[in-house]
């Protein structure tokens, strides 16, 4: 009776730990999606790699190069909707069909399971999605999800044994840290380029609704969007999105998602199937040094609030045009978009506290927000 009682827990240890690495990289197996997306990360603290001691980069191009990817998009074209009629036909002829529309990106895979990062422009209304791996194996992508807010778009393709990058903690980034960018520009097939970190937190440059861009003088051209940008020790510290050009090439001036961002969006993604973000209906403004004067304060040290949504979150918690907002949270907000995102890092219908300048003083609010509206798809810089 011991020898089976030994067998069967045995067993069942066994198919424990089988069930949870089926859950865990093919959910798909089990009939539902992952809500955890397993990855490799860099240990909690680990500093950024400023050398890697040869001042070469081959160390960190071979370790990263091969988790990046090639993305060809295409999209059929659209047809005429008069075509079909013969009195259209008889007048015009029958019309040549429209060219299919095709695309180049780039993309990181960035979990075991299959899931690769990549930008939402790059794949944005692709009728079908393919993945080159630098290997040179090919996989039709299947879309899990994006986010146009912070244009970041996750994939999934099923191929084993997949090579994946290591995320690194881009909070750790510092200007003047040596960088990597690979991709695949302009079509002509994997190519890494290297720079520094040039700024940090970039804001307000009208790219993507929620900004907090990596700013870097490594070579980022078309075809490099979604593509990696990594330390020397090949570890990623960002997503390839866009660049500041006046001929379309690059000009040294170039900008990345953290991988903080794009790892919370991923998971958020994964699990709910969209990224969920805090609303309290107001319309902010920067604080001016003349505003700032009225209010005896320094400028940028606040956010001051031009007007609020009737029946909204903040005016029923109320808030008042005319109000300086100057934490969420507990979180500082010195200009408008560092006040967007507090505000979308709070949880729908859990209250927060914000911290209020008035004439008369200052007050705390405790507001609660609502839920952000997915706004209308736009077209992304490319």
């Amino acid at each position: 009776m011991k020898r089976l009682w030994l067998l069967f827990a045995q067993t069942v240890t066994c198919l424990v730990a089988a069930l949870f690495v089926v859950s865990t990289l093919q959910p798909q197996w089990l009939g539902r999606q992952a809500t955890v997306v397993p990855v490799f990360e860099a240990p909690s603290g680990t500093p950024v790699a400023t050398t890697d001691g040869t001042g070469s980069f081959r160390t960190a191009a071979r370790i990263a190069s091969g988790a990046v990817v090639s993305i060809n998009t295409s999209k059929a074209p659209a047809a005429n909707p008069q075509s079909a009629d013969p009195w259209f036909r008889f007048f015009f002829g029958d019309q040549a069909p429209s060219q299919q529309q095709s695309g180049l990106g780039s993309g990181v895979i960035v979990s075991p399971a299959g899931y690769v990062l990549t930008n939402n422009h790059v794949i944005e209304e692709a009728d079908e999605i393919e993945v080159i791996l630098n290997d040179g194996r090919k996989a039709v992508a299947q879309v899990i999800g994006t986010d146009p807010e912070t244009d970041l778009a996750i994939l999934k393709i099923n191929l084993t044994d997949l090579p994946v990058i290591t995320l690194g903690n881009s909070d750790a980034l510092e200007i003047g840290d040596q960088v990597l960018a690979i991709g695949n520009p302009f079509g002509v097939g994997q190519t890494v380029t290297s720079g520094i970190v040039s700024a940090l937190g970039r804001t307000q440059l009208g790219i993507n609704t929620f900004e907090n861009f990596i700013q870097t003088d490594a070579a980022i051209n078309p075809g490099n969007s979604g593509g990696a940008l990594v330390d020397v020790s090949g570890q990623l510290m960002g997503i390839n999105t866009a660049i500041y050009s006046r001929s379309g090439g690059s000009m040294g001036i170039g900008f990345a998602i953290p991988t903080s961002t794009a790892r919370s969006v991923m998971e958020a993604i994964v699990k709910d199937g969209q990224v969920t973000r805090g609303w309290i209906g107001v319309e902010p403004q920067d604080l001016s040094a003349e505003l700032a004067e009225n209010f005896g304060m320094k400028p940028g040290t606040g956010v001051i609030i031009s007007g609020v949504l009737q029946n909204g979150p903040a005016a029923q918690a109320g808030i008042r045009p005319g109000d300086v907002i100057t934490a969420v949270a507990g979180r500082k907000v010195n200009n408008v978009a560092q006040l967007l995102s507090a505000v979308a890092n709070l949880s729908p219908g859990k209250p927060a506290t914000l911290d209020v300048v008035r004439r008369d003083g200052n007050t705390t609010i405790e507001v609660t927000p609502g839920r952000r509206n997915l706004p209308r798809q736009q077209a992304a810089p490319r």
